[in-house]
């Protein structure tokens, strides 16, 4: 049972891999969480018990990032159920299968875009209306979820995806500076090859294991040591912290 002085984060994607990771670790925090997820809901509803069933408190909440609507439903359903937001992930995103630039159509590009960089932008507009001081709020916390892919380039495999977290470390930079005053943090993760089954979504199931040769740190990393990293910068621990992209890269 949630009280009222309880901090609500909203993790957009947190229906599996990366997000599902930073669901439970966050209410393992104390923090209630509402659980977005775009069409799993069974994966969602799964998440949401296993935080109960450890004590905590979680909604899953349905809404594709990618649509204006889909984040007006989100937002509505979190403010119907708890009253207050105090902290936004924007962990939800995409890849595409392998393909060089001039293979790329037009539909891809604007999908790649829409989801990765137009929907986390739009989701820190809504949670910054409500978590600013300058509207009333009590200030807050956002993370961004980019990647190494927009310092390394995904050369021949996706530079779409790179292009749209290097939009997304840009983004953390000045939303930083920009609402700062109101009172809320900005901060962003870059992981690196981590084992999720996003790389099956690309078409690539076995992409972290054939890249650790790659990695200083010969293995790819897990979902989990990425949550921590966000978990670090949701926290009072990361006060002084913002504008700030850390890499969870294993050196890569």
């Amino acid at each position: 049972m949630r009280n009222d002085e309880q901090p609500v984060l909203l993790v957009t994607g947190g229906s599996r891999g990366i997000g599902a990771a930073i669901c439970r670790s966050a209410a393992g925090q104390g923090w209630a969480v509402a659980v977005n997820y775009a069409s799993n809901r069974a994966a969602a509803n799964a998440v949401v018990a296993a935080i109960e069933a450890a004590g905590g408190t979680a909604i899953a909440v349905e809404g594709d990032v990618g649509s204006e609507a889909g984040i007006a439903a989100i937002f509505a359903a979190v403010d119907k159920t708890f009253g207050r937001l105090d902290g936004l992930v924007n962990n939800a995103g995409i890849v595409d299968a392998p393909a060089r630039i001039d293979e790329m159509t037009a539909e891809r590009l604007e999908r790649m875009l829409r989801i990765n960089v137009s929907g986390s932008i739009l989701c820190a507009a809504a949670a910054v209306r409500r978590m600013s001081v300058r509207h009333g709020g009590k200030g807050g916390v956002i993370v961004n979820i980019s990647s190494m892919a927009a310092v390394l380039g995904s050369a021949g495999q996706y530079v779409d995806y790179a292009a749209s977290k290097g939009a997304i470390d840009t983004f953390t930079v000045g939303l930083s500076r920009e609402v700062v005053s109101d009172g809320i943090r900005v901060n962003a993760v870059r992981p690196g090859v981590i084992d999720t089954d996003i790389h099956a979504s690309g078409g690539l199931p076995d992409r972290a294991r054939d890249l650790a040769p790659t990695i200083p740190m010969q293995r790819p990393g897990t979902a989990q040591e990425v949550a921590d990293a966000v978990l670090y910068l949701i926290s009072p621990s990361s006060s002084y912290v913002t504008g700030a992209i850390l890499n969870v890269s294993g050196g890569r």
